[in-house]
């Protein structure tokens, strides 16, 4: 089971329940998001779903949710997956406007078995406009760092296979690819959308 085991990442938590709360009655959100500052992000060139090269630049001027984890996963990942994609058809409903605003990214912590097309055909299976990025362990563990995301691959199965335990943060990352605040996936697609809906502009 994936656990988040970073200690930066506790108080970022932290942080996201203690800032930025909406009014109740609907109001405007804080003007500062909770992750504003935060030294989370950075470039990266990596290969999408089609095998072609992808920078960080490519998704300049759009809002990003940006979500690791790996394919073969069995429970954590596909649930959360489906939370942001969920989340996202909530937000297409409710102000369109702001859903088109926003890129979903999907990058794997796995990438000695996760191919471009296997990236590719795991994130289009929940929504195709989920952007899957995988690289060379190098390439992966560049953007893991600029991220604050641990992953490591556990132990051989009896049946072949393996685990990759990894931390579960989502972040929404502003035009600027600057960190705005933690998505909370495991909370469902209506918070989901909530938070979306909150900070994209």
């Amino acid at each position: 089971m994936t656990r988040l085991f970073l200690p930066l990442l506790a108080s970022l938590t932290l942080l996201v329940a203690g800032c930025g709360s909406s009014d109740p009655s609907g109001g405007q959100p804080d003007a500062r998001a909770p992750l504003a500052g935060a030294k989370i992000g950075g470039p990266f060139r990596l290969t999408d779903g089609r095998g072609r090269t992808v920078t960080d630049r490519d998704f300049a001027g759009r809002y990003r949710v940006m979500y690791f984890g790996y394919t073969f996963c069995p429970d954590v990942c596909p649930t959360d997956m489906q939370a942001i994609a969920a989340g996202l058809k909530l937000l297409d409903k409710r102000t369109p406007a702001k859903a088109k605003a926003i890129v979903p990214i999907f990058v794997t912590v796995d990438p000695e078995r996760d191919t471009a097309a296997v990236v590719g055909r795991f994130a289009a299976a929940f929504d195709p406009r989920i952007v899957g990025l995988t690289g060379s362990p190098t390439q992966i563990d560049a953007v893991k760092k600029a991220y604050a995301i641990w992953s490591a691959k556990g132990d051989p199965a009896p049946g072949g296979g393996y685990l990759v335990n990894h931390s579960r943060q989502v972040y929404l990352m502003d035009p600027d690819n600057k960190p705005l605040a933690l998505v909370p996936a495991d909370e469902g697609p209506e918070a989901v959308a909530k938070t979306l809906d909150q900070w994209v502009r």
